[in-house]
């Protein structure tokens, strides 16, 4: 089951189903030296079960904060809570290149714990990239604009925004700049329910800020899945736009611990070609949730998948955790 039906940006945040557990996190990236200093990453994270009851219990939690520098992506101090011995051994790795494997390497067992410390970590690489579209849109704003650069996981054909000769990389190719185009205004989704989402700081101007929603709960005899990804970007006059916005819907099999079905709803994407990506979700069905992360980056790659609905699939993985904290 696929779609690349187009709802616009979520509104709401579902309500909390009894039964059911519901990990959130957000990456907020923001540049209190200015446009071109250095960047501050705070990641939180939490797994909330709401017990049958109504009531809830806080299964796990984490906060992973990191400075680093704009050009060079560099980790200048990285400190955790829940820390870890072996932090320090991040400092100088490059966000963008090879630090999941120097996660993997500086925390054994990180990955393969399925916590929210390790989906702080997992996502950074991406968010942190995404995270300078504040400084392409910014420029104007800055003594000198300075051309965006090109990161070295940016090529033709990577994913559906950026097919060859696309609207995203003929713009390019013309002038040398990687184009940005401006979203829609984002619609708060965090006020209807307070303890749906775990607590953060406000988003300041040029910030960017990347949310993550994972709902898991029972249906009968199958598992029902949601997950909820939106970028957005706070301009210098306090307006917040949505950069990347997805749903996916996806079924379990409890027993087998395979999908059943996927579905990919966009809330906002950037270029006209993005949309084709979000059929490729449907290729979850049949899948084992476990190792998911790794059959997502072997095996979605081209111009009919898209960078960020992938890290969201990737995401799913933990399902398999999260079903073993179900009441």
């Amino acid at each position: 089951m696929t779609t690349q039906h187009e709802a616009g940006p979520a509104t709401v945040t579902p309500p909390r189903r009894p039964g059911s557990v519901r990990r959130t996190t957000t990456h907020d990236s923001v540049r209190p030296d200015g446009l071109l200093g250095l960047v501050t990453v705070t990641a939180r994270g939490r797994d909330l079960r709401t017990e049958p009851d109504g009531g809830h219990t806080v299964l796990d939690a984490a906060r992973v904060q990191l400075v680093v520098d704009h050009p060079r992506r560099q980790v200048h101090r990285i400190d955790a809570e829940p820390g870890h011995p072996n932090l320090g051994e991040l400092v100088g790795a490059n966000v963008s290149a090879g630090f999941r494997g120097a996660v993997a390497a500086a925390l054994p067992g990180e990955r393969e714990s399925g916590s929210v410390r390790f989906q702080l970590f997992d996502d950074l690489p991406t968010a942190l990239l995404v995270g300078g579209y504040a400084v392409a849109v910014g420029q104007p704003q800055v003594a000198k604009p300075v051309p965006r650069p090109r990161s070295g996981l940016q090529y033709p054909d990577l994913c559906a925004g950026w097919i060859a000769e696309g609207t995203l990389m003929s713009r390019l190719n013309a002038t040398g700049v990687v184009p940005t185009s401006e979203g829609p205004l984002a619609p708060e989704v965090e006020l209807e329910d307070l303890l749906g989402w775990h607590e953060h700081d406000p988003m300041p101007p040029h910030g960017m800020r990347r949310r993550r929603r994972l709902d898991v709960w029972r249906d009968g005899d199958i598992v029902r899945v949601e997950g909820f990804f939106r970028d957005s970007h706070r301009s210098g006059e306090g307006v917040e736009t949505v950069v990347h916005e997805y749903t996916v819907h996806a079924t379990v099999d409890p027993g087998t611990r395979r999908f059943l079905a996927a579905e990919a709803v966009i809330g906002a994407l950037p270029w006209p070609e993005c949309p084709v990506a979000a059929a490729s979700a449907g290729r979850l069905a049949g899948m084992p949730v476990a190792g998911l992360r790794a059959e997502v980056r072997r095996n979605f790659t081209g111009p009919s998948t898209c960078t960020h609905l992938n890290d969201t699939l990737r995401a799913l993985e933990d399902v398999d955790v999260l079903l073993d904290k179900m009441p």
